[in-house]
């Protein structure tokens, strides 16, 4: 096997096995990443041209009940400063996120069981009927199947729920009382109910290897979701994979490009993560096929206690000065911001 051969071949036939995946994360010359990259432009470029979507987050509540070994607003992170927006604040945001032209809010938070079904219907149904020319995107973790039919009859648009690893064994052993199949069942339920499906996986969690990051590629391919997120693990020092060695920005750019390859018109989120790492890390990510951004409508004083992990960017910038910075860099690299709903392109179709 040649590494350029089997990237030839994905560009042809967007698939590969486990087995040539695997080849090719354990060979890849720097030489062969620009080649890969260059096809995953391409690739992105045939179905969305030089547009990148702008999407407005709110991350509303930090209070999880879950205790994932990563994350700095797990359950029992007791020097978290929680909060929790109201459904006045959360309006309020996206007050401003429209009149800055954002026309999709995200929705994200902890898994909090103080919002209930019937007072997260009241805020989605409160949005849509405000502006029925927003998509709205929920991002709250695992919930029953009945749950998520109430958020996509009251008119919610999207769902992401980054699955994290495919691999079974990693996933509960940096998952407290967590199942893979749990995770993949609410996957495969938000998908028949309608919605927009977003999964998404960490690139560089302790113990993780190549043959398991193939893994994540495979199961991507099956379950075809309209939205990918990756981005490199980064330790948190209140957690127990404090001390333990990040994910790079090279290694998640190798698969971002391998999975817009093997997605064709999936849609491709560049990081904040990215560009907590590398100061042009998200503008890298943008040029081998990322083609979403999501800048924070959240109010500046709750943003440093949405701590997923630690130094984050762009907590302290208003949300137009966030949107202004970033457009100025999407268009900096030669791309060019669309601020509608952003669909995805076969569900514009």
């Amino acid at each position: 096997m040649k590494v350029l051969d089997l990237i030839d071949k994905l560009h042809r036939e967007n698939d590969l096995t486990k087995t040539e995946l695997i080849y090719i994360l354990d060979h890849i010359t720097e030489t062969e990443k620009e080649v890969l990259f260059k096809y995953s432009l391409e690739t992105k470029q045939e179905y969305y041209g030089d547009t990148v979507y702008m999407r407005g987050l709110i991350e509303f509540t930090n209070y999880c009940v879950r205790n994932c070994n990563y994350c700095g607003i797990r359950r029992d992170q007791e020097e978290a400063e929680r909060y929790r927006l109201s459904k006045e604040q959360i309006m309020q945001c996206c007050d401003q996120g429209y009149w800055l032209g954002y026309r999709t809010f995200v929705l994200q938070g902890g898994e909090d069981p103080f919002f209930t079904d019937d007072l997260l219907v009241d805020i989605i149904s409160s949005i849509k009927s405000r502006w029925p020319d927003v998509a709205v995107t929920m991002s709250i973790g695992e919930r029953t199947k009945d749950s998520y039919k109430k958020l996509k009859d009251a008119g919610a648009d999207r769902y992401l729920l980054r699955h994290e690893t495919a691999n079974e064994a990693l996933y509960e052993s940096i998952h407290e009382n967590m199942k893979l199949s749990s995770r993949k069942s609410c996957l495969y339920d938000i998908r028949e109910i309608g919605f927009q499906v977003g999964a998404g996986f960490m690139v560089g969690i302790p113990g993780q290897t190549n043959e398991i990051l193939a893994e994540d590629l495979i199961f991507l391919k099956g379950l075809n979701p309209h939205m990918v997120g990756i981005g490199p693990f980064i330790p948190h020092e209140k957690t127990p994979l404090a001390g333990t060695t990040g994910g790079t920005v090279e290694e998640t750019l190798v698969m971002l490009a391998l999975t817009r390859l093997m997605i064709p018109s999936v849609l491709l989120p560049s990081t904040t993560a990215l560009g907590t790492l590398d100061g042009k890390g998200r503008e890298k990510a943008l040029k081998v096929g990322a083609n979403v951004v999501m800048p924070n409508l959240s109010p500046t004083n709750v943003r440093e206690k949405y701590e997923l992990y630690q130094d984050k960017i762009c907590t302290g910038d208003e949300a137009a000065h966030c949107r202004q910075c970033i457009e100025g860099r999407i268009n900096s690299v030669g791309f060019e911001v669309d601020m509608g709903r952003g669909d995805h392109d076969g569900w514009r179709k």
